[in-house]
C-alpha cells in the first residue's frame, strides 16, 4: 500500500493552486515528523469528501457549526496516514451514511486551507494550515442521513451547481468549483 508521501508525489495536479499546494505539502512532510497529528500546531493533514449522488447532480453538504457555513465533510487524520480511510470514517460519522463508494482512484483534490484561530471545546486553537486531501465519494440519495450534533446543525443534498454559492466561506468557493 502506497504511503501518503508517495500518493501525493504521484498525484497529478489539476490547476496552479494544486501544483503549488502539492509542492508545499511535500516540503512539510520532509520538514516535520508530526504532520499527521494536531501536535503540529502549524500544519497537519486532513481528509475531506465530495459526496455526490449516482446521477452526479447533487452533493451532500453539512452546515458546520464552527465555520458557520455549508461545507463538505471531513476531518483530522489524528495519526492515521491512510487518508482514504480517514475520509470514509469522517463521511460516515458526519452523515450517518453506511454505503459509500469511492469514485476516485486515490486522491481527488489537494488543497492547503487556512484555519483562523477559534475556540474548540473550550480550548483556544491558534490559526494554522490544513494540508487537505479530498476524495470523490458516491452515496445513495435515498439512504437515511443524520447530523452529528457536536459539529453540524444541518445536512442536505444540494444541487451541485448551487454548492459554490451556498457556502459562506469565500476561500472555499474556488475549491468547490474545482471539485
Amino acid at each position: 500500500k502506497m504511503g501518503l508521501k508517495e500518493q501525493i508525489e504521484k498525484y497529478s495536479p489539476y490547476n496552479e493552486q494544486e501544483i503549488n499546494d502539492k509542492e508545499m505539502m511535500l516540503k512539510y512532510i520532509d520538514t516535520f515528523e508530526d504532520v499527521l497529528t494536531r501536535d503540529n500546531k502549524m500544519c497537519h493533514f486532513t481528509a475531506s469528501n465530495w459526496i455526490v449522488n449516482k446521477e452526479r447532480t447533487k452533493v451532500l453538504m453539512i452546515y458546520h457549526n464552527i465555520y458557520k457555513s455549508w461545507a463538505w465533510t471531513g476531518g483530522h487524520c489524528d495519526g492515521d496516514g491512510d487518508l482514504m480511510h480517514v475520509a470514509l470514517k469522517e463521511a460516515k460519522e458526519e452523515t450517518g451514511l453506511e454505503n459509500l463508494k469511492i469514485l476516485s482512484n486515490g486522491i481527488f483534490g489537494l488543497e492547503i486551507l487556512t484555519v483562523d484561530s477559534h475556540i474548540k471545546r473550550g480550548e483556544f486553537v491558534s490559526s494554522h494550515l490544513h494540508l487537505d486531501c479530498s476524495f470523490l465519494i458516491e452515496a445513495d440519495e435515498k439512504e437515511e442521513i443524520r447530523i452529528k450534533e457536536d459539529e453540524n446543525s444541518d445536512i442536505k443534498w444540494i444541487d451541485i451547481e448551487k454548492a459554490v454559492e451556498l457556502t459562506n466561506e469565500e476561500k472555499m468557493k474556488p475549491i468547490y468549483k474545482k471539485l
